[in-house]
């Protein structure tokens, strides 16, 4: 970008507070000022925004998604890929992680081609941050909508021949009590990939274990794991009970309304907190799209799903798959059903997730010197600009 951002009449949200009369100044892709309203003299060839008395905010971090806008990146396309970026950047979404479903191994390593040229032909969608494998190192009692023919165990030669194919994965969601999860948890970290427990029957026992080995986020919370389980007679805490005994494990959760009630969202705050809780989408492809019929996974080997209700479901209404929700929808209803205050929602969709992926030098927050992310919403939380690396990519 040649010409210098800026943006002024907004109410800035900071990761602890909401500032007003403040101009903020983006400059070759990073925030390079901000400064009192009256304090700065744009240029004639600066690009200026009025936000209008709306909020600014550093742009939302998905974590999870799988696609959105009738596009999946399991399609195996660039423009799937593409479309995807697209549709959430209109919703505030300024970064992402593609993710993966379980799938043919032949599947998996197309999309690692079809990652990279996407990343260099991406110029009007949320930035694509690596890719993030789910699967297919999966419990098949908690597999959820995933497909359980290719649900398999952790082997090192098939896992170390997909390290070795790419070197954009960011991070890994498997069932650490698989035979192999354990060992194969030290190797993600030691290719500096985040693994994360997801799909998962372990006890609290098993999840403390991985937690030792490397696994620090917690997949979806109480989608697709266990909880408080007997085996003869005694009981175990699960999944979710290690999620709030270890202090240091981070959640994620979808906050769509549907997948947790008013009063799951509100435990989860209340005992993990903003700081240790990101937001995500888990969408599919039926994200900002209408209701009906659609696909999880790739058009040629997805499964068939009906999103109604704000949700996408099996065709036999027996679970989720996955959700059809956009980064703005999971503030809103942090803010308006779990009653959240806003800079703290908008810290969960943000600083949080940026910490999360160990990114938060560079992004999260709306500070001198980070990349010039930002999201312009109204009390409502309806975004009217969203500008990745001081570009507008949504908004006039």
């Amino acid at each position: 970008m040649n010409n210098r951002l800026i943006i002024t009449n907004g109410k800035v949200i900071f990761p602890d507070k909401i500032e007003e009369n403040l101009t903020v100044v983006a400059e070759n892709g990073k925030i390079a000022e901000i400064v009192r309203k009256n304090a700065f003299t744009p240029l004639h060839k600066d690009v200026v925004i009025d936000a209008t008395n709306s909020y600014l905010a550093s742009g939302f971090i998905d974590i999870h998604t799988h696609g959105g806008g009738g596009h999946d990146f399991m399609d195996g396309t660039v423009e799937a890929y593409l479309g995807a970026a697209e549709t959430h950047a209109r919703y505030g979404t300024t970064a992402l992680l593609p993710t993966t479903l379980t799938s043919t191994a032949e599947e998996l390593f197309k999309t690692f081609t079809i990652y990279k040229e996407a990343v260099k032909r991406n110029s009007r969608g949320a930035k694509l941050l690596g890719l993030h494998l789910e699967g297919p190192y999966f419990s098949y009692n908690q597999r959820g909508a995933q497909d359980p023919k290719y649900l398999r165990n952790p082997e090192p030669d098939e896992y170390n021949a997909i390290l070795a194919a790419s070197d954009d994965i960011v991070r890994w969601s498997l069932a650490p009590e698989l035979p192999g999860a354990l060992a194969f948890g030290k190797v993600l970290r030691e290719h500096a990939i985040l693994p994360a427990v997801a799909h998962s029957d372990a006890t609290y026992e098993e999840v403390l274990e991985a937690y030792d080995a490397g696994f620090s986020l917690t997949t979806h919370l109480y989608s697709g794991m266990s909880t408080i389980t007997r085996r003869n007679a005694y009981r175990y805490a699960g999944v979710v009970e290690a999620a709030y005994l270890i202090d240091g494990m981070d959640v994620e959760i979808i906050a769509d309304g549907v997948h947790l009630p008013k009063s799951l969202l509100q435990f989860v705050y209340k005992f993990k907190g903003p700081d240790r809780t990101a937001l995500c989408t888990d969408s599919m492809r039926g994200a900002g799209m209408p209701d009906g019929e659609s696909v999880l996974g790739s058009l040629l080997h997805g499964q068939k799903v009906i999103i109604e209700d704000g949700v996408a479901k099996l065709p036999d209404r027996t679970a989720f798959a996955g959700s059809v929700a956009t980064t703005d929808r999971l503030v809103r209803t942090m803010v308006q059903v779990a009653e959240v205050p806003l800079v703290e929602a908008v810290r969960m969709m943000t600083l949080t997730p940026a910490r999360i992926l160990g990114i938060d030098a560079q992004k999260g927050s709306i500070e001198k010197g980070k990349d010039a992310d930002l999201v312009i919403f109204d009390d409502n939380i309806n975004v009217s600009h969203t500008i990745v690396e001081g570009n507008v990519v949504y908004g006039n």
